[in-house]
């Protein structure tokens, strides 16, 4: 049997952690990075303590990584929003998501590409968002988020000769704590944006893991380069948060 060990970043809680549980049940080993100590355990997780923001701290992290586990699925999950309006937007805004959405997954797919590419064999996930298309509030996270679809087309491009896929999962309006902090939980705030999507509901964590795990999965060879949008049909039209 084909050993497979996913590096997952924030698979502390909410979509990271629902899918770093499911891809253990199917045999995996996890490794997931991530600032604050998860919310589970098992003996095939393991835990690596970093801050993403930090480039320095993501290199010794991704070389300590990729010394001790052979890793063949890289999946990017973390994420920061730092909403606000384009007269409060920041370029420190811009430095600090460009860092966590794009220079750390660069940092470390460049950890784990030599041991995917000698074994022809590699899953790169990335999660996205609606808000790539644009949504009031969001100059950096939009931004940043629209930023992953091209890195990861070109990705797909460089790597499709090594038997790598590299795709973007992009979720809407998800009942995470990024969503909650934006918008209070169970407010009516909340029900008025749910009944506003085609399907008449919010999507919830394992929506979106239930797309990564198509991905993951090393049957799918022939989709790369890929964004699906796991939105409730937000993505079709406009949708104001």
């Amino acid at each position: 049997m084909t050993q497979y060990t996913a590096l997952i970043t924030g698979g502390s809680k909410g979509i990271g952690a629902d899918l770093g549980q499911r891809l253990i049940q199917r045999g995996y080993t996890v490794v997931s990075l991530s600032r604050g100590t998860p919310e589970w355990s098992h003996d095939a997780l393991h835990h690596v303590e970093v801050d993403l923001t930090d480039a320095k701290a993501t290199e010794h992290a991704a070389k300590d990584i990729a010394t001790t586990h052979k890793i063949t699925h890289l999946i990017h999950n973390a994420g920061v929003i730092r909403p606000n309006l384009v007269e409060e937007a920041t370029t420190d805004d811009l430095t600090a998501l460009t860092q966590i959405h794009l220079g750390a997954p660069l940092i470390l797919l460049q950890a784990c590409l030599p041991n995917m590419k000698e074994n022809q064999f590699g899953r790169v996930l990335f999660n996205g968002s609606r808000a790539a298309l644009g949504v009031p509030t969001r100059t950096a996270y939009s931004a940043t988020k629209a930023g992953i679809i091209g890195m990861a087309r070109t990705w797909a491009l460089e790597l499709a000769q090594y038997g790598i896929t590299v795709n973007v999962v992009a979720p809407g309006p998800v009942q995470t704590d990024n969503f909650w902090d934006i918008i209070p939980r169970g407010s009516e705030r909340e029900a008025e944006l749910a009944k506003r999507l085609p399907v008449g509901r919010l999507g919830t964590v394992r929506d979106i893991s239930n797309a990564f795990m198509f991905f993951c999965d090393p049957e799918n060879s022939f989709v790369t380069g890929q964004t699906l949008y796991v939105c409730g049909g937000a993505s079709v039209g406009t949708l104001t948060l």
